[in-house]
């Protein structure tokens, strides 16, 4: 197909793949403290020293020097053209690869410019996260969640395992800590962190005096979060709504951490809730996960699946 595929939509299918289920896939991996090895695919040896860094996305052999991303591997691997390895990680991605027709420098701009929102969205999120679980730790009224997660049975461990966190009270508490800009303030908008009341016309804060879950990719980046009330308010929960970067019926939570936890995910229990996945955790049992507010679908089996033969 003629065209040149735009260097945005690159940049998000290396980041909807994960180099650890690409590479599995071809080359069985073990994993190895933080990153997982192999015995390299693309020189004769019989001590592995083939690394791949899930943090970082990238794979390393300390003997013959190769390394790449997803699609550097593809393309060695597989002996593919560049656009014939992207061709062939979008399948896996399940997204269609376009191609442009022109290069028109406006629209290069414009794609540009969303890329570069999309990845300071992510990078709030994370700045969500770290804000809420210093609120955990030094706010004033801490002792009522943390005595609420003692009550509940969980250790100052498990908690920092999941980044369970404290969103205090307050209408504006994230607003003024992370809306610095008001490029900052609609993507915390855009990514379900704030609320717009029209009405009012007024922006406040969508999580308050509550238990906050922080939710991950498969790549362990933070894509939303649930938080649970400490009293008797309604709802229970409150899940983040679907963004540009959380689509509910896609994610597990605590799938990221349950692969942490094993080198080989023995099984995989799906339990109810984000407080049934922390507190089987507490008690050694690091395979459990949680639909999203949603029921158990065929997407989710499907994502399962990919890292263990039992649910």
């Amino acid at each position: 197909m003629a065209g040149s595929i735009p260097q945005p939509f690159i940049d998000d299918l290396l980041e909807r793949v994960d180099i650890v289920d690409v590479i599995d896939s071809r080359v069985k991996l073990k994993k190895t403290g933080k990153n997982y090895s192999a015995c390299c695919p693309f020189h004769d040896e019989k001590t592995p020293s083939f690394s791949v860094s899930p943090d970082k996305q990238f794979f390393y052999c300390f003997g013959c020097g190769a390394s790449g991303n997803s699609i550097g591997f593809i393309m060695d691997y597989e002996r593919l053209s560049f656009p014939e390895a992207i061709d062939s990680l979008a399948k896996v991605a399940g997204v269609e690869v376009p191609r442009e027709q022109t290069n028109d420098p406006q629209k290069r701009a414009q794609n540009e410019a969303q890329e570069k929102a999309r990845k300071l969205l992510f990078s709030l999120m994370e700045q969500a996260n770290d804000y809420y679980q210093l609120q955990l730790r030094e706010h004033p009224q801490k002792n009522t969640p943390v005595n609420y997660l003692k009550n509940r049975g969980l250790s100052g461990q498990i908690a920092k395992d999941f980044g369970v966190g404290y969103a205090p009270p307050g209408w504006d508490n994230l607003i003024k800590t992370l809306a610095t800009s008001n490029e900052k303030q609609d993507l915390l908008l855009e990514g379900g962190m704030l609320i717009n009341n029209e009405d009012k016309g007024r922006l406040y804060d969508r999580f308050r005096e509550r238990i906050m879950f922080p939710i991950r990719d498969s790549r362990g980046r933070v894509i939303g979060f649930g938080g649970r009330v400490l009293n008797d308010e309604k709802p229970k929960y409150l899940n983040s709504p679907e963004t540009p970067i959380f689509f509910k019926g896609k994610e597990l939570y605590g799938l990221y951490e349950a692969r942490q936890a094993y080198r080989q995910l023995p099984r995989v229990l799906v339990v109810e809730g984000y407080m049934d996945v922390v507190a089987l955790a507490q008690y050694g049992i690091r395979y459990g996960v949680a639909t999203l507010g949603t029921a158990c679908s065929e997407e989710h089996l499907r994502i399962a699946f990919k890292y263990t033969n039992e649910v």
